[in-house]
């Protein structure tokens, strides 16, 4: 998720102010009055925010059109004007929930990274989010229900954000262990559980904030997060170079390509421990 394009949290919990300006098709256009793109007064911003709430909260059928218009303070022709209709709304939030690939992978993919560097970057990913507070929730909420209640028109905006991540995160840990084959079935198993780590902490919150109180409590929690989620990231790389012979260095450059270990090749001593400790 990119933060520079998630509704900020006044945005996305705008509360309904009454009916919107005009009626008909001149009211949609006396919404789009404002000339500050991007701020809460804007009324396109404004229905992304009601979008991801009343999404979030009472899925795609459950969120009529009145009500969306009624929270963003806007008459209802305004998500035909802007959006077309209710279902481009829906994407736009979807898009906007997810945010652009590129930012994530920019966090771990710069060459010459260490691998502990690389996981780092990686979980940050997951850690920026949850600053925003209420809207990293409603995100996770809005993924959640088109998980369980698939829509047909979310599914691909959430895949198009994912597998580039995936797949990038899979070629950087190859170059890394010494793998030519970037599509080796453990690798790939392996991100998938890197990635569950980080994802945990989204779609688990509500139970562990009941359960184990305090751990998202202010940003030293969250920092904490950071640090212990690159550390059992390198642990599980260092498992999974164990059991394969693959080279493991936390802290050293990447692996030139096209390095497959020999059958029988016995991994590299594993150094867990931080530079700075």
């Amino acid at each position: 998720m990119d933060p520079r394009r998630l509704p900020t949290p006044a945005t996305a919990l705008h509360a309904p102010a009454g009916a919107g300006p005009g009626s008909g098709a001149s009211g949609a256009v006396a919404a789009a009055a404002p000339a500050a793109p991007g701020s809460a007064e804007d009324p396109r911003e404004r229905l992304l925010g009601a979008g991801l709430r009343l999404f979030a909260e009472q899925g795609y059928t459950g969120a009529s059109t009145r009500e969306l218009a009624e929270a963003a303070s806007v008459n209802v022709a305004a998500i035909s004007y802007y959006f077309g209709d209710k279902a481009g709304l829906y994407r736009a939030v979807c898009r906007r929930a997810v945010g652009e690939p590129e930012v994530d992978i920019a966090r771990f993919a710069a060459p010459g990274l260490s691998l502990r560097q690389v996981l780092a970057g990686f979980f940050e990913g997951f850690i920026v989010p949850l600053r925003l507070g209420d809207v990293a929730t409603l995100c996770m909420k809005l993924y959640a229900r088109e998980m369980v209640e698939p829509t047909g028109l979310g599914d691909r905006t959430f895949v198009a954000a994912v597998q580039p991540v995936h797949d990038t995160l899979t070629d950087v840990l190859a170059r890394h262990l010494g793998i030519a084959d970037g599509a080796d079935t453990d690798l790939r198993r392996l991100v998938v559980g890197l990635t569950a780590l980080g994802v945990h902490l989204h779609s688990g919150r509500f139970i562990t904030e009941q359960i184990a109180p305090g751990l998202y409590v202010d940003a030293v929690a969250l920092d904490t997060w950071a640090d212990r989620l690159t550390a059992w990231g390198l642990a599980m790389v260092a498992d999974e170079a164990r059991r394969h012979g693959w080279r493991f260095d936390a802290d050293g450059a990447p692996a030139s390509a096209g390095r497959t270990p020999l059958p029988g090749a016995v991994a590299e001593p594993l150094d867990l421990a931080s530079p700075d400790t």
